[in-house]
């Protein structure tokens, strides 16, 4: 049997190996965090302790039209403590994506693409449709058909009245 021996513990080994851990290092840390969710623009989108409001939309869905303008208003509303998304239920490329919300007047953050079984929910077959989950990342309701601004509240308030 062969005796494999160590190689000696030179400063330059030492040296070499703390350069090539320092950028396996500074590499595993550029991407965004395992698990996240992406913004259209690429961006991770910080979630944490909030509710979050996930819809779904199209630019051909026309009740998706009458819920937009709600949708706007329960975001501004509750901001601080909601997140409301929104996912393109096409998954088209970004470019088209950002300009159909522009034409739309979304003015809430946009997923890059559909979290599909993030939260053990398959995409929804009906639109519009928005998911409700809890602060824990949990998926709690599933709201089909246009929300008013007052009943995004009243889904949500039943959220933190759970937790």
């Amino acid at each position: 049997m062969r005796n494999l021996r160590a190689a000696p513990q030179t400063p330059e080994r030492r040296g070499a190996v703390w350069l090539l851990s320092l950028i396996l290092l500074l590499v595993a840390g550029c991407g965004p965090a395992p698990g996240g969710l992406q913004s259209l623009d690429g961006k991770p989108l910080r979630t944490g302790g909030k509710i979050l409001v996930v819809n779904y939309w199209a630019e051909w869905c026309a009740p998706c039209r009458e819920e937009i303008p709600e949708l706007n208003t329960f975001y501004k509303a509750h901001k601080a403590d909601v997140l409301v998304l929104g996912i393109n239920f096409d998954q088209l490329p970004a470019e088209q994506v950002q300009h159909q919300a522009d034409n739309f007047g979304i003015e809430f953050p946009l997923l890059a693409t559909a979290p599909e079984g993030r939260w053990g929910q398959p995409m929804p077959q009906v639109l519009p449709s928005t998911l409700i989950i809890d602060r824990r990342g949990q998926w709690r309701r599933t709201l089909v058909g246009p929300q008013s601004a007052e009943s995004l509240a009243a889904a949500v308030a039943a959220i933190g009245e759970e937790n």
